[in-house]
């Protein structure tokens, strides 16, 4: 879909202390020939902080770049992957509570890995249908240190999964960047694939998430190839990619970079850069690598990281990408207006 008035008046990122992948090999944790073939070179860790308390810290980094005041929040949209309290607990509402925002909308959206564009998706709907929404909180944190989850195995070879927040505050009216296009959708023959062929009831043969890398390999080995459903998602997702920069007036040589999330690069080159015609040197491929995979924070990460760091100007077209279980993948295209104060 075309987008009109809707703005990323400022961005927040919280990431804590940097694990290279050297240590991580030291330690037994991965081995050397796995770290060869995918090129990832290390993670971040969180330990004992909890995964909504850094998007908190993410929100306030927005908050506090942002010439809006808090009480302009209309709507906030929080996501997640792994855990984020309690059952029965409501994650947004903490959040909210803590950042001392006076009552709003406020929705919880679990899209795996696509979940912060997913959110965005939501927040475009609010704010150009019927809500007719002013300003727009996204927050999204995780903390796989906490989980007990295996970081660099745990979702298969190509991930390392990674801890930390990102927050994107968005505005009606004005900002440094411009949100021009969306496209969304799912592919649900590929549902299985991560899902498994375990029961639906929660008390019978119930499987964590730390096994969907076995789940993904089963459903390869007894379903369908490895090769057969790369092939399938790969044409699904640069199907959406291609809707997006449609809808935006755009063609894959007009994009300054691309923004996947943070997994093997070959991965990145194959199924994305290569369809599109682009090197990989517009890809943030070389910045991910050393990030982790953050769930669905992983694409405003980098696009905070390109505009404080000055990687990208005025006029320069971004193409957001992500993807999740289900199968599900969203793009976005963002067109920077102006450099925010906070970049370097």
């Amino acid at each position: 879909m075309r987008i009109d008035n809707v703005f990323i008046d400022s961005l927040g990122v919280t990431l804590h202390e940097f694990e290279p992948v050297e240590r991580a090999v030291s330690k037994g944790l991965i081995s050397q020939e796995l770290v060869d073939a995918n090129g990832l070179t290390g993670t971040h860790l969180a330990h004992d902080i909890p995964a909504v308390e850094l998007a908190i810290s993410a929100a306030r980094v927005a908050m506090d770049r942002s010439k809006l005041q808090r009480e302009d929040i209309t709507h906030h949209v929080h996501s997640g992957v792994y855990y984020q309290g309690p059952p029965g607990s409501y994650a947004p509402g903490y959040v909210l509570r803590e950042l001392e925002v006076e009552p709003v909308s406020s929705l919880y959206l679990r899209q795996g890995c696509n979940g912060m564009l997913g959110a965005l998706e939501v927040a475009v709907g609010q704010m150009t249908g019927a809500a007719q929404a002013e300003s727009v909180l996204l927050t999204s944190g995780e903390n796989f240190t906490a989980t007990g989850s295996d970081r660099y195995t745990g979702i298969g070879q190509a991930y390392f999964l990674s801890d930390g927040g990102a927050s994107v505050w968005l505005s009606a009216d004005e900002g440094f960047a411009q949100v021009r296009s969306l496209s969304a959708g799912i592919l649900p023959e590929l549902e299985r694939w991560h899902r498994g062929d375990g029961s639906l009831l929660a008390d019978e043969g119930r499987e964590g998430d730390a096994d969907m890398a076995e789940r993904a390999t089963r459903y390869s080995e007894t379903e369908t190839p490895l090769s057969e459903t790369l092939e399938k998602l790969t044409l699904f997702n640069l199907g959406v990619i291609r809707r997006a920069l449609v809808d935006a007036d755009l063609n894959a040589d007009d994009i300054a970079k691309v923004v996947p999330i943070n997994i093997d690069g070959r991965m990145i080159q194959y199924s994305v850069m290569m369809p599109l015609g682009l090197s990989m040197d517009r890809s943030t491929w070389d910045f991910g690598k050393g990030i982790g995979h953050v769930g669905g924070a992983d694409v405003f990460i980098t696009l905070e990281h390109l505009v404080r760091t000055r990687e990208v100007a005025p006029g320069d077209h971004v193409l957001l990408i992500s993807q999740g279980p289900g199968w599900m993948c969203t793009a976005a295209v963002v067109t920077l207006v102006d450099l925010p104060t906070w970049a370097l």
